[in-house]
């Protein structure tokens, strides 16, 4: 199963994410499941980057392909204008794991944890 949970302050906003396991919907390769959410957590990462232009000391993130792991954290306060294209991202990626958990609810689990 993929584990994801998104960081939220304690004003409700979307501060990073953490993607783990693997879904285990069909075998590696044809794995529609996995291939899905690694799609939204990748290009939600690469986005911070090339279209939001956070500084690269403003954020963490961890890679492991091989136990399928991406780990992302805003770790700093940001520009304000950063801070409105980061969370259009952080949203839009929530809403992409909302609809995957939608239809695929035995093999990805969505939680919450307070940073």
């Amino acid at each position: 199963m993929i584990d994801v949970t998104i960081y939220k302050d304690k004003s409700g906003y979307i501060r990073g994410y953490n993607v783990s396991g693997h879904a285990e919907y069909d075998v590696y390769g044809k794995d529609i499941v996995c291939a899905a959410v690694s799609v939204l957590a990748q290009t939600a990462l690469i986005s911070l980057i090339e279209v939001c232009n956070v500084d690269k000391n403003d954020f963490d993130y961890f890679i492991d392909d091989d136990n399928g792991i991406l780990d992302v954290k805003i770790t700093n306060d940001i520009p304000i204008t950063v801070f409105d294209k980061v969370d259009v991202v952080f949203k839009t990626f929530e809403l992409g794991i909302k609809s995957i958990v939608e239809s695929y609810k035995e093999y990805v689990s969505l939680r919450y944890k307070e940073v």
